[in-house]
């Protein structure tokens, strides 16, 4: 063998040896690369804020809920959910439904993390967003060592969520109700984008249509919010019971 083909192969090993470091280094690069992101994250992060109050919560209970939950869209649905008195299954299996992809995007992060103590891996899944996730992702597919990206991009989206969470919650008091600005609209927003990002073609098309069609029945036939929680579910087992078929 050459030396060049020696260099390419032994190059080629290095770029798919997924070992990495924890480092201080990291978290800061990770933070300050995820700023940008965060400041538009801050953004639905006011809107929460806003809602929270709406729905009842005081500004610290709504600052509680970001700090410890840390998802923008389970949080949109749990206050859109939220009454008197709270419909605890339903709000719990809707969300968990919606954030049902983090374990497939734990997955993803597993050839690398699973290097790391179960400390600083699951410390650091803990602050994972989709946003700072696929950050992460493309520095680790690109060669990066730098395990500790996922926690100091995580930690700058969840610093500015609860900034502008408390931002919200006050200026909730001020701003009345939130329709008359269209902030009403958020949650829809929010789900219309996941939506096309998870769009894969016509395979999508069966579950998708099962899940609005038992969603709208279940609206008509039902009181409450459960139509959310019955769309999701029928919706899921339509696509698994495709995909295994």
């Amino acid at each position: 063998m050459s030396d060049g083909t020696a260099d390419s192969a032994q190059h080629s090993e290095q770029s798919e040896d997924p070992s990495v470091e924890f480092s201080l280094g990291g978290v800061q690069d990770g933070f300050i690369g995820c700023v940008p992101i965060a400041l538009g994250v801050a953004g639905y992060g006011v809107v929460f804020g806003v809602l929270a109050r709406q729905a009842g919560l005081s500004v610290a209970e709504a600052a509680f809920m970001s700090a410890t939950v840390l998802a923008g869209a389970a949080q949109l649905i749990a206050i859109k959910l939220w009454e008197t008195p709270i419909p605890v299954v339903a709000v719990i299996g809707t969300t968990f439904i919606v954030n049902l992809r983090y374990v497939l995007m734990g997955a993803a992060l597993r050839p690398w993390f699973r290097q790391l103590s179960p400390l600083k891996a699951y410390g650091s899944v803990f602050f994972t967003a989709d946003e700072n996730w696929a950050l992460t992702m493309g520095k680790l597919k690109s060669g990066s060592r730098q395990g500790a990206y996922l926690l100091g991009s995580g930690l700058a989206i969840w610093s500015f969520w609860i900034i502008a969470t408390v931002i919200g919650a006050i200026a909730g008091d001020v701003i009345g109700e939130p329709s008359q600005y269209g902030l009403d609209f958020v949650l829809t927003a929010v789900f219309i984008a996941i939506a096309v990002g998870l769009w894969d073609g016509k395979s999508s098309l069966l579950p998708w249509t099962t899940a609005f069609g038992v969603a709208v029945l279940s609206a008509q036939y039902l009181p409450g919010r459960w139509y959310i929680l019955l769309g999701g579910v029928v919706g899921s087992l339509v696509g698994v019971i495709r995909f295994d078929g």
